[in-house]
């Protein structure tokens, strides 16, 4: 999966409290090469309606995404344990808690922020 692909969901998905439906959102993406003073440059972007589907990422991609939306330190968890996109879906809150061996407040915002709604958009997309 190209670089682009897995980081078009970063601002679709990155830190959304207080969102019930995260398809209500504007899809933008990243341009980790244009980077200035720190700031990463964003465009509006939509593919098919939606972002690329993450039961299609690698385990770097996983790692990827999660360094990528501030979560540096935690995403080697997801490496250490092989999480691939696939196995992303299927996680629940219990194994994100603690199987990951995360501390408590990073790995709630993993799950509440991300995870959960990577599966509840992945549902809608595979079922239409």
């Amino acid at each position: 999966m190209k670089k682009r692909a897995w980081v078009r969901l970063l601002s679709f998905y990155a830190r959304v409290p207080d969102v019930k439906d995260p398809s209500d959102l504007p899809m933008l993406s990243i341009d980790m090469d244009n980077k200035e003073n720190g700031s990463l440059h964003t465009e509006n972007l939509v593919e098919n309606g939606r972002p690329p589907d993450p039961a299609d990422w690698a385990v770097t991609d996983v790692v990827n995404y999660f360094r990528t939306v501030g979560f540096e330190e935690q995403a080697n968890a997801f490496q250490e344990q092989e999480i691939d996109g696939k196995s992303l879906l299927l996680m629940t809150r219990n194994d994100v808690l603690t199987g990951l061996s995360l501390k408590l407040g990073p790995a709630l915002k993993i799950y509440e922020y991300h995870v959960k709604p990577l599966q509840t958009q992945h549902l809608k997309n595979s079922s239409l």
